[in-house]
C-alpha cells in the first residue's frame, strides 16, 4: 500500500509516523511545499534567536496526544535555565532529561497571558478582582455591572459571535475586551461571524463561572481542573527550542522508519476519476512537474486549494470551496534591549521583564493584535535571555492586501511606531534587530461560504481513498492536538478498513472550551 500525504505539518507528520509505526510494510510519502516541516507550528531561526509562529502551548485533553508528545520529547527532569536561576517552581518528571544538558526535552512552563488595554494590564480571561476594578475605574465598573445584569435578564439569540460574547459578559465588557480584537483578527465585525468559533474558544468564560472559579481557589486552596468548567490551564509543556523542534524530531523518526519526505514540493493537481483518487502531480523548486501514483491520499492542504486542483468537480461544490475565507498574518520579530513594561507581578523573571507568554492588544488605535515574549516561552529561544528581550508582534491581514504586500523594512517601522505609541518601548534606539515572517492561511474563518461546508464535505467523502485532516485540511480552527487527532482517526480507519469518515470530521466539533481539562 502506497500512501501519499500532502503537507508536513502536525497532521501530516503524525499520520505518516503512525502509518509507518503501525504498518511498517506501507510505503508512505509526504509532500511539503516549503523547505521546512511543521506548517504553522514550525520554528523560524534568525541569528541565534528563534520565533514561534503564532505561539503553541502543548496541552491536550487527549491522552493519546500527550503520550505521543512525551514519547517524542520527554518532560524535563530538572528546571530550565531561567527557573533554576530564579528559584521558580515547575513540574519535574523523575528521571527526565536536564534541559541544560540535553536538547530533546519538553519544558514545563507557567501560563501567563494578559490583555494590554489603554496602557494597563488586565487578566486574560477577564477576572473580577481588585486589579480589574482599579484599572477600569468606578464609572466603567458600574456600567459593566449594569450591562452584565441586563444580559442575564435578557439573552440574545446566539446567531453571531457578537451575541455570544454579550450573553456571557454584557455589552460593556464585550465592547472593551472582545469587539476590537476580534475585528482585528478576522477583518470582520463579530456580528458577521458565526457563534460556533466562540463556543470552542471561550465557552465557560462567563462572569459567574469566573467568580465561581476564584471562590473555589480561595476556599479550597487548590482546584481540581477536572471539576472546574472554566479553569484555564496554569502550566503547559513546550519544546526546548520551540514547537518546530518537535515536528523536526518526529519527521526524523518517520524517515528513520523508512518514510519519505519530499520538500519544496507543491502539489498542483489531484488525479481523481469517478469516486477514486489515482495519485497526484507536484512541482519542484525548478518548476518541473512530477507524477505520483498512490493507493490512498491524505490531504492537509487547504480545502480551497484541494478542490481547485481536482477535475470534474460539480459547480456548486467548486463555488463553496472557492469562497472559503482565510486570515493570514505577519510576525515581526524584534530584539530589544529592554521593554518599558514594568513587572508588577510577584513572578520573578530574568532582567525583570513582564512574565507574559502572550499579551493581547485590545486598543483599536494600533493594528498590532498580539505580542509574544519568547524569553518566557523558553529561555533557549533567545541567544542572550539575560540582557535582551526577543518579542514577536502578530499582525493579522489578508494575502494580497496593502499590509501583506508591505516590505519587511516597513513592517519594522510600523512595529516600532506602534510599540512606542503604546508605551512598550521608547523608540528605535531600544531595537537591536528585526525579522519579518509572513504566514499564509493561518486561520480558516467561519463566514462567507463556510455555512455550506457540509455540502463540500459530503462531496469529498464520495471518494473512497481520500482523507482530509488538519486545520486547513478540514477548514476548522483546530489546535495542534486536534490536528493530530484527525491523523490518528484517519490511520485507525485506514488500517481497520472503516470507510465512514464521520469520526474524522467530528474531531473538534464539541462545544466545549479548549483549555478545560476533561
Amino acid at each position: 500500500m502506497h500512501v501519499l500525504i500532502i503537507g508536513a505539518g502536525p497532521a501530516g507528520i503524525t499520520a505518516g509516523y503512525e502509518l509507518k509505526k503501525r504498518c511498517p510494510e506501507c510505503e508512505v510519502t509526504i509532500f511539503e511545499e516549503e523547505g521546512k516541516v511543521g506548517g504553522i507550528s514550525k520554528t523560524v531561526r534568525y541569528k541565534g534567536n528563534r520565533m514561534d509562529l503564532g505561539g503553541h502551548r502543548f496541552f491536550s485533553k487527549d491522552r493519546r496526544v500527550t503520550e505521543w508528545w512525551e514519547m517524542m520529547m520527554p518532560t524535563q527532569g530538572a528546571p530550565a535555565f531561567d527557573y533554576a536561576k530564579l528559584g521558580r517552581e515547575s513540574t519535574i518528571a523523575e528521571g527526565g532529561p536536564d534541559p541544560e544538558l540535553e536538547d530533546r526535552v519538553m519544558l514545563t512552563r507557567n501560563r501567563v497571558s494578559r490583555i494590554y488595554y489603554k496602557k494597563r494590564f488586565f487578566d486574560y480571561p477577564i477576572k473580577m478582582n481588585l486589579n480589574t476594578l482599579k484599572n477600569m475605574g468606578a464609572g466603567s465598573t458600574v456600567e459593566a455591572g449594569a450591562s452584565y445584569l441586563a444580559s442575564v435578564v435578557k439573552k440574545l439569540p446566539e446567531d453571531s459571535l457578537e451575541n455570544f460574547y454579550i450573553n456571557r459578559f454584557g455589552r460593556k465588557l464585550y465592547s472593551m475586551f472582545f469587539e476590537g480584537y476580534t475585528e482585528k483578527l478576522w477583518g470582520r465585525h463579530p456580528r458577521d461571524i458565526s457563534a460556533q468559533w466562540g463556543a470552542q474558544r471561550v465557552k465557560g468564560l462567563s462572569i459567574t463561572a469566573i467568580v465561581k472559579d476564584m471562590a473555589m481557589k480561595v476556599f479550597a486552596g487548590e482546584v481540581d481542573a477536572q471539576k472546574v468548567e472554566t479553569s484555564l490551564i496554569e502550566e503547559f509543556s513546550y519544546p526546548k527550542y520551540g514547537p518546530g523542534q518537535l515536528w523536526e524530531t518526529a519527521a526524523h523518526e518517520f524517515v528513520k522508519m523508512g518514510g519519505r519526505i519530499v520538500r519544496n514540493a507543491r502539489v498542483c493537481s489531484i488525479h481523481n476519476q469517478g469516486t477514486h483518487v489515482q495519485g497526484l502531480a507536484w512541482m519542484d523548486a525548478d518548476g518541473r512537474i512530477h507524477e505520483e501514483v498512490g493507493d490512498i491520499v491524505i490531504s492537509s492542504m487547504p480545502l480551497k486549494d484541494l478542490v481547485a486542483s481536482m477535475k470534474n468537480v460539480p459547480e456548486e461544490v467548486g463555488e463553496i470551496a472557492n469562497g472559503l475565507p482565510y486570515r493570514d498574518f505577519v510576525t515581526v520579530g524584534l530584539l530589544a534591549r529592554k521593554l518599558n513594561l514594568k513587572n508588577e507581578t510577584d513572578i520573578p523573571t530574568l532582567g525583570g521583564i513582564v512574565p507574559d507568554n502572550w499579551i493581547y492588544v485590545q486598543d483599536t488605535g494600533v493594528k498590532l493584535g498580539r505580542i509574544q515574549i519568547f524569553n518566557n516561552w523558553s529561555p533557549y529561544m533567545v541567544e542572550d535571555p539575560e540582557n535582551t528581550v526577543w518579542i514577536g508582534l502578530e499582525y493579522f491581514c489578508s494575502e494580497g492586501d496593502e499590509y501583506w504586500n508591505m516590505p519587511s523594512r516597513k513592517w519594522k517601522g510600523m512595529a516600532v511606531r506602534e510599540l512606542k505609541k503604546m508605551g512598550v518601548i521608547s523608540g528605535i534606539e531600544d531595537v537591536l534587530d528585526a525579522h519579518c515572517k509572513k504566514v499564509r492561511k493561518a486561520y480558516p474563518a467561519y463566514f462567507d461560504t463556510y455555512s455550506q461546508i457540509d455540502r463540500l464535505i459530503e462531496y469529498l467523502d464520495t471518494y473512497d481513498n481520500l482523507y482530509c485532516i488538519g486545520r486547513n485540511g478540514q477548514h476548522r480552527y483546530n489546535n495542534m492536538d486536534h490536528s493530530m487527532e484527525t491523523a490518528f482517526q484517519t490511520v485507525d480507519n485506514i488500517l481497520s478498513g472503516r470507510k465512514d469518515r464521520t469520526n474524522i470530521w467530528n474531531v473538534n466539533t464539541e462545544q466545549e472550551y479548549h483549555e478545560e481539562k476533561s
